[in-house]
């Protein structure tokens, strides 16, 4: 059985850190402590502040799930602006302030995209565990 956190946030800026603290717990209770572990933090520091800022629905929530099933982790990242779906900028200036989110999370995931839900979108990264391929110890 597949090891999973999931938790809901304010759509707000100041809970971005909540995430990110969350989900480095998870990842360290389940042994995961390297570079990669790093690299799931940052990716979900940008998509849940994408989430955040972009989300146009009032008093939305923002959910995280993060999921480790064998060598694969997955990480989503979900709102209820449905119809609004990310797209990946090419082109951010040196002296833009955005645009390179998804850039980070195309070059630092193994796959990523997004999908219309009913009633949400979800933005997904995931990513290969190095020489794991056993499936998550249970969580207490």
């Amino acid at each position: 059985m597949p090891a999973t956190e999931t938790f809901r946030i304010p759509k707000r800026r100041r809970h971005v850190p909540t995430a990110r603290q969350r989900l480095r717990k998870a990842l360290a209770d389940w042994g995961l402590t390297d570079e990669l572990c790093d690299a799931v933090v940052l990716l979900a520091s940008e998509l849940v502040t994408n989430a955040v800022l972009h989300c146009r629905v009032p008093h939305a929530q923002v959910r995280v799930t993060l999921t480790l099933d064998g060598p694969e982790l997955t990480l989503e990242v979900s709102d209820p602006d449905r119809d609004r779906l990310p797209r990946l900028h090419h082109s951010a200036a040196a002296d833009d302030e955005g645009g390179r989110g998804l850039a980070l999370v195309s070059a630092l995931s193994d796959d990523w995209g997004c999908r219309q839900d009913p009633y949400t979108k979800c933005v997904w990264a995931r990513f290969t565990v190095a020489g794991r391929v056993d499936v998550a110890p249970a969580t207490p």
